[in-house]
C-alpha cells in the first residue's frame, strides 16, 4: 500500500521514479506540484505572461528556493533575470501530472457527500470527470448523481473494464470502506481517494489517499490557545 496521508507516514520516505528514470523524488516533492500547478493556472487566468519562483514563494508561503529545488527535479523551466513562462509551466505540469487530458473517476457512495463530490464543477477542467456512480442502497439505484446514474455495485468491474478507470474514490460509510476498496481493486483500479475515516489495507502497489475533516481538527485544535 503507497499512502498518502501525512498522519501516517513519513513522506520523505515514499519516492517515485523520476520521468527520466534516473533518479528518485521525495513524495513530498510531488505534493507540492499540484499546488504550484493551481497558482499558476490562477495566474495564467489572470493574464499573467511571467512570474517568478519568488512571487510562487510569496503567494503560497513556500521559499523560492525550494520551489526552484522542487521544479529541478523535473527540468529546466526557467531563466535567471527573466522567470517562468506562466504558460509553457502550466503545460509542462500538467504533463508531468498527467492531467493533460482527463482522467474518469469511478465514485462509490451516493450520499450527500457522493453528490457534494459528483457536482463539484472544478474537476473536469483540471483533469478529471466523475465518470461513474455505485451504491448499494436499491433505492437509490438509477437515480442521477452529477451527471452519471447510480448503478448496482455488481456492474462495477464492467464498467471500470469498460471505461478504463483506473481512479476511484470511495464515499461511504467506515463500516462497508474496506470491502468497497476490495472490490474496486479486484475490478482493477491502481488508486483511491478515501473520505471514510478509517486506514484501508491494500496491495503494496495500490495508492491510496485520505481525506478525513476530523483529523486536521484535531490537528490544528492542539495549537489553539497555545
Amino acid at each position: 500500500m503507497i499512502v498518502s496521508d501525512p498522519h501516517s507516514v513519513d513522506q520523505d520516505e515514499v519516492v517515485t521514479v523520476n520521468t527520466n528514470g534516473k533518479s528518485e523524488i521525495p513524495d513530498i516533492v510531488i505534493g507540492r506540484l499540484p499546488i504550484y500547478l493551481r497558482t499558476l493556472e490562477l495566474l495564467n487566468r489572470e493574464g499573467r505572461e511571467v512570474t517568478s519562483s519568488q512571487e510562487l514563494g510569496e503567494r503560497l508561503g513556500i521559499s523560492s528556493a525550494q520551489i526552484r529545488k522542487d521544479l529541478s527535479h523535473f527540468g529546466e523551466f526557467g531563466k535567471q533575470g527573466t522567470g517562468y513562462n506562466v504558460p509553457y509551466l502550466c503545460e509542462q505540469l500538467a504533463k508531468i501530472l498527467k492531467v493533460d487530458h482527463v482522467w474518469p473517476i469511478v465514485l462509490v457512495g451516493a450520499g450527500y457527500l457522493g453528490h457534494a463530490l459528483a457536482n463539484y464543477s472544478g474537476f473536469e477542467n483540471r483533469g478529471f470527470t466523475i465518470a461513474a456512480v455505485f451504491d448499494s442502497d436499491p433505492q437509490k439505484l438509477n437515480t442521477k448523481v452529477g451527471t452519471a446514474r447510480v448503478q448496482p455495485m455488481e456492474a462495477m468491474p464492467e464498467t471500470i473494464r469498460e471505461m478504463g478507470c483506473q481512479i476511484a474514490t470511495i464515499a461511504v460509510p467506515v463500516h462497508a470502506a474496506q470491502n468497497v476498496a476490495d472490490r474496486l481493486i479486484e475490478a482493477g483500479i491502481k488508486s483511491i481517494l478515501c473520505y471514510a475515516p478509517i486506514t484501508l489495507h491494500t496491495p503494496k502497489h495500490i495508492r491510496v489517499e485520505y481525506i478525513d475533516p476530523v483529523i486536521h481538527f484535531q490537528h490544528m485544535t492542539f495549537y489553539l490557545n497555545r
